[in-house]
């Protein structure tokens, strides 16, 4: 059990570090006026366990503050995911 814990907290610290970068990336692009990261792969990379990384991607970066599916969408899947990871902690891991 030590191991999978070890490898998904490595999962997540890399995914919220992309994350967090992809948003920064996508300011960027979007002030260069070149090619932009597609707000779909924005969301689904919160969706698979970037939310923390996109929450402060969109505080740093100031990026896609006015768009209400990230700035409602984004804290209700960092909620939801801070709900389920409580649930299988009290439930499967035994401290």
């Amino acid at each position: 059990m030590d191991l999978l814990i070890k490898v998904l907290l490595i999962y997540l610290l890399a995914v919220n570090v992309i994350t967090f970068f992809m948003y920064g990336i996508d300011k960027w692009k979007a002030k260069s006026n070149r090619w932009r990261i597609p707000e779909s792969t924005l969301l689904w990379m919160a969706v698979i366990g970037g939310s923390v990384g996109a929450e402060l991607g969109i505080k740093v970066w100031h990026h896609k503050t006015l768009h209400k599916k990230f700035k409602y969408g984004v804290p209700a899947i960092l909620i939801l995911q801070c709900v389920a990871a409580g649930f299988i902690l009290y439930k499967f891991v035994q401290v």
